[in-house]
């Protein structure tokens, strides 16, 4: 049931879980330096800066033996976090035949409370583990807004399950439901919990774990604390959208601006909506191609990428393009994702000088929270691009629009790094240096077999 198998602890009996607690809750709150989780006692809720995470802490009914330890485990665990509306909050839910709350993620909004409800709770007992409706009551009464779930301002939904045994009942079904929800699961698999079960139910074969040794606990860390990085920095929501130059000046340079932003579309993450993308071409006005919400797949983006043609016309008025994109494009009508706790990110492509100022309309963007990336040949105003981007670093300078693949793994970093830094894992270097840009030359060729190019105009 492990979103990742770097999720998933398993340990000889439940009488250890204590053993665990600082890694885990250094794993998810040192680490990652949520000042934001939210646990769901079974569910667990963070928040951080403009991201909020959502880890959710799932304990079923344990063997009786272990009842005090297991809660132990649960109250230590929260006795670490930063608590309150906008840093952890926290549901407890419990099951074995049936799921019952104990509190959901608003009952409490300070620790010292939910401390006390945890030194109160008994665990329910019963000889039968119906894990799939425990997993059903989760998403439907627990991840929702009305239980306090921030899913809908964008903040990543984690679900931790402490399992120690196999279910009586069929979960893989609501697995598939929760993980389709975008919901990442965590499991710690104890005493007598059924590995093949879990391989089933995990997000990948990597996505769980059986601890056998004690010794192994700080690699377990390790890896949980990588992907958890992995899945914050997938559940974040981006808006992408392309302003390309498209007039007279362009010429026959159109063909490499059109495969750039093709291949950049091939590293994007467009399933559940991640990532959004919308296509704009400029010269003496703006014209869409197509909104944020046209397209669903990245194979219908990209060949549509592919074969659009050139706009044509002159001069270039990019102050007035900027504006048709924050007006017409990133608008709620059209697709943005704003109001979701989106990412707002513009690509413009300029080659050359801007007829009227795009001061007023850059200025408006950067209020308007949208990110910028300003990329620009030789015959471009530098001067111009440079103020038209949101950060230095975020400027690109190319010779000619054929040399663009060489900037492309560069903005893709820093595409990357705005999730890193939104989660406070932007100090971490070494992450971001070695974060696989592999395989894009190979999965472009898979994506674009087949697909026609459109002709050059002119």
């Amino acid at each position: 049931m492990a979103f990742s198998p770097r999720f998933l602890f398993n340990l000889p009996v439940f009488g250890e879980l204590l053993s665990i607690q600082p890694e885990l809750a250094a794993f998810v709150q040192a680490e990652i330096q949520i000042e934001p989780p939210t646990l769901v006692g079974k569910t667990c809720h963070s928040s951080i800066l403009e991201i909020q995470l959502n880890p959710c802490f799932r304990f079923s009914s344990f063997d009786l033996p272990y009842e005090r330890q297991s809660l132990d485990f649960v109250r230590d665990f929260v006795r670490q976090l930063k608590f309150g509306p906008n840093n952890v909050q926290v549901a407890l839910i419990q099951y074995s035949a049936e799921p019952a709350s104990e509190f959901l993620l608003t009952t409490y909004s300070q620790k010292d409370d939910v401390l006390s409800h945890l030194s109160n709770v008994k665990l329910k007992g019963g000889s039968v583990v119906n894990t799939g409706v425990a997993l059903d009551y989760m998403k439907n009464n627990v991840f929702t807004a009305s239980s306090g779930s921030r899913a809908q301002q964008g903040v990543p939904q984690i679900l931790i399950l402490l399992s120690g045994r196999k279910s009586n009942d069929d979960a893989f079904g609501p697995v598939d439901t929760l993980k389709n929800a975008g919901i990442g699961l965590f499991s710690i698999g104890v005493n007598n919990a059924d590995r093949l079960e879990m391989e089933q139910l995990a997000q990948s074969p990597g996505a769980l774990y059986f601890v056998k040794e004690m010794s192994e606990f700080p690699l377990v860390r390790e890896k949980l604390l990588s992907s958890i990085n992995s899945f914050t920095l997938s559940s974040v929501k981006r808006d992408i959208v392309f302003l390309i130059d498209g007039s007279d000046d362009v010429r026959n340079r159109f063909p490499a601006v059109r495969e750039f932003v093709a291949n950049m579309v091939v590293n994007f993450d467009m399933d559940q909506e991640k990532d959004k993308v919308a296509l704009v071409q400029y010269s003496n006005n703006a014209e869409l191609n197509f909104h944020l919400n046209t397209y669903d797949t990245k194979e219908d983006v990209i060949k549509q990428i592919l074969n659009q043609k050139q706009k044509g016309g002159r001069p270039q008025y990019i102050g007035a393009a900027l504006q048709f994109v924050k007006d017409k494009v990133f608008d709620s009508t059209a697709g943005g994702r704003r109001h979701e706790g989106a990412q707002q990110i513009l690509i413009i492509l300029a080659g050359g000088r801007s007829r009227d100022s795009p001061r007023g309309p850059a200025r408006m963007l950067k209020a308007a929270g949208v990110v910028t990336f300003a990329i620009w040949s030789r015959m471009s105003n530098p001067a111009e691009m440079q103020m038209i981007s949101s950060d230095p670093n975020y400027a690109y300078s190319v010779p000619d629009f054929v040399n663009l693949p060489g900037i492309q793994n560069s903005l893709l970093s820093h595409l990357t790094q705005m999730g890193v830094d939104e989660t406070k894992e932007g100090k971490n270097d070494d992450y971001m240096k070695n974060k696989p840009f592999l395989n894009v030359f190979m999965r472009k060729e898979q994506m674009l077999k087949g697909v026609q190019r459109a002709p050059t105009q002119g």
